[in-house]
């Protein structure tokens, strides 16, 4: 019997998943203040070095400015930590 028959298969494998560029929102206090940031954005500064699918926001840090961030998703915590600084949090 060949060995790929002979090896157990364990988990899933999605061939059709689009992974997300995770960025956490300590990143956005590198733009001014009332800013737009989207996916242009992050690579125009260099926070990101490719976006292929797009951008998911995390929750690690703290946002201090108010910020109107365009991604893909959001971590609820992240959204919250935008919304509080006086931002807004679109998905797109």
């Amino acid at each position: 019997m060949p060995l790929a028959r002979r090896i157990p298969k364990r988990g899933f494998n999605n061939i059709f998943a689009k992974p997300l560029e995770p960025v956490n929102v300590s990143e956005l206090d590198k733009f001014e203040d009332g800013a737009v940031v989207d996916a242009q954005a992050l690579l125009a500064k260099r926070i990101l070095s490719k976006c292929r699918y797009g951008v998911k926001f995390l929750g690690n840090g703290e946002v201090t400015k108010k910020l109107t961030v365009k991604a893909s998703a959001f971590s609820e915590t992240a959204k919250q930590k935008i919304e509080a600084a006086g931002g807004k949090a679109e998905v797109i």
